[in-house]
C-alpha cells in the first residue's frame, strides 16, 4: 500500500517541477539579454522524467532539465539596440526566445491533468488503506 503512494507522490513531484518549468520559459519568453546584458535570447527548458525515484524505488522523477537547442525567432526591428549589425545575414533582426506560448500551455495542461491523476491515485490508495485498518480494528 505505502508503494502505492510512494509512486502517486513521486508523480506529483515531478509534474510541479514540469509546471515550474514552464512557467520559467512562459515568464522570459521575450527575454533577449543574458545576465551579463548581452543579446543572447533565453533558451527553452523542458524536464525529462525517468522511472523509479533515484534509489531503485518505483515511481518517476526528473532525470534533468534540458536546453532546447532550437534556433531562436527572429524578429524584424532595425532600430532595436540588440538588431544584428549590417554586413550580417539576418542583418536587423533581433533574436528572439524559441518560446511558443500556445505549446506551453498545452503542455501546463497536460502536466495539470497528470496531477490531478496522482492526486486521485493517492487519494484511493489512502481510503483503501483506512478501510484495511478499520477491518483490524
Amino acid at each position: 500500500m505505502y508503494n502505492s503512494l510512494d509512486i502517486s507522490v513521486s508523480g506529483m513531484v515531478a509534474q510541479r517541477t514540469r509546471i515550474n518549468t514552464i512557467a520559467a520559459n512562459l515568464a522570459n519568453q521575450n527575454t533577449i539579454l543574458d545576465a551579463n546584458g548581452d543579446p543572447n535570447p533565453y533558451k527553452r527548458r523542458f524536464s525529462i522524467f525517468a522511472p523509479g525515484d533515484g534509489v531503485g524505488g518505483m515511481g518517476v522523477h526528473v532525470r534533468s532539465i534540458e536546453l532546447d537547442q532550437g534556433a531562436p525567432k527572429l524578429k524584424w526591428d532595425p532600430s532595436s539596440p540588440y538588431a544584428r549589425p549590417e554586413g550580417t545575414p539576418d542583418a536587423g533582426y533581433v533574436y528572439t526566445p524559441n518560446i511558443d506560448p500556445i505549446t506551453e500551455q498545452i503542455d501546463a495542461l497536460e502536466a495539470q491533468r497528470a496531477y490531478e491523476a496522482n492526486v486521485q491515485a493517492a487519494e484511493a490508495a489512502k481510503s483503501m488503506m483506512a478501510q484495511a485498518l478499520s477491518l483490524i480494528a
